[in-house]
């Protein structure tokens, strides 16, 4: 969770309910403060698949989409680790907001998270992932 925040400063993300720090398990929640567009908003999710270290899957429970579904994917490739978004929403208002996904939102959504996995990509290739996870429980 700290390095989520980290990835997410230029939104100012913090976590306000639920668990707050450390590590998400199955079936645990968190609600997010951001600002996106201008707007100051609450998002709560839950972790609703985990298969450590490989998957795990976060769905919007209350929030500002319709639905929001993000699953991480880690695979191995040699002696590398491939992380892969799949980051399905659906904006409310129906046609009004398909046509705000189409003219913004979705492009928003893709850099926002090519950047916060930019920063992830910092910390996971460099010992910087010390600073947000105790390495003695990773050796």
């Amino acid at each position: 969770m700290d390095l989520h925040k980290l990835s997410t400063a230029k939104t100012n993300e913090e976590a306000v309910a639920g668990k707050t720090g450390g590590l998400l398990d199955l079936n645990e929640t968190v609600t997010w403060r951001a600002t996106h567009f201008f707007i100051r908003q609450n998002l709560t999710t839950k972790i609703t698949a985990l298969q450590s270290p490989i998957y795990f899957v976060d769905e919007q429970l209350n929030g500002i989409f319709k639905s929001l579904r993000h699953q991480h994917i880690f695979t191995q490739d040699g002696d590398k680790v491939i992380m892969t978004d799949i980051f399905d929403f659906e904006s409310p208002a129906g046609i009004l907001g398909q046509l705000f996904n189409r003219l913004m939102l979705t492009s928003y959504m893709r850099k926002f998270l090519m950047g916060r996995n930019q920063i992830i990509k910092q910390f996971a290739e460099s010992d910087r992932w010390t600073e947000v996870m105790d390495p003695k429980n990773y050796k």
